[in-house]
């Protein structure tokens, strides 16, 4: 049975992975899906992250918030960015060796994210190569989307990851 948060790729070869199994460049096939539990947005958290890296009078002060183009507090797209990277790591996209990127091809917020909003992470496969240069590791491309409560798209990515071979 497929673990819950886990989806498997199309095809008749898909593979079928316990929970708790790490992930090798072998086990991944494009089209494959992962997703995550969800996360409530706290207010303290929004006004504490802002507050330490992104001290914008939206992001701290329900006032200033209210008369900026949010209409109210809203989180740091930094915070929105930083969550995403919490879901990913408790999520089921669980690889061998960590979440290793060299860089993004596409980073972009599309909505607000609010305090009392609901994140969760859809983390779909998009590209494999093995690498040429180091035979023990390739480079895997996900698109990581993380979707509010009502299901609309917040963030967007597409990521480039490290991914070591089965050894």
């Amino acid at each position: 049975m497929l673990a819950p948060g886990r989806e498997s790729p199309s095809g008749p070869s898909a593979k079928l992975l316990a929970m708790t199994d790490v992930l090798y460049l072998e086990d991944l096939a494009v089209g494959q899906k992962f997703t995550s539990a969800g996360k409530r947005v706290d207010e303290d958290e929004v006004r504490g992250f802002a507050k330490a890296f992104d001290p914008q009078p939206f992001h701290l002060d329900h006032e200033a918030a209210a008369n900026s183009v949010f209409g109210r507090l809203a989180a740091s797209g930094w915070h929105t960015g930083a969550m995403t990277m919490r879901l990913l790591v408790d999520s089921h996209f669980r690889l061998a060796g960590g979440i290793v990127g060299t860089g993004f091809d596409e980073f972009r917020w599309l909505k607000p994210v609010y305090p009392d909003d609901t994140l969760r992470l859809e983390t779909e496969v998009v590209e494999i190569k093995p690498s040429k240069s180091k035979p023990t590791q390739g480079l895997v491309k996900v698109r990581i989307t993380t979707l509010n409560q009502r299901m609309e798209a917040v963030l967007v990515l597409l990521a480039n990851l490290i991914v070591p071979c089965r050894p």
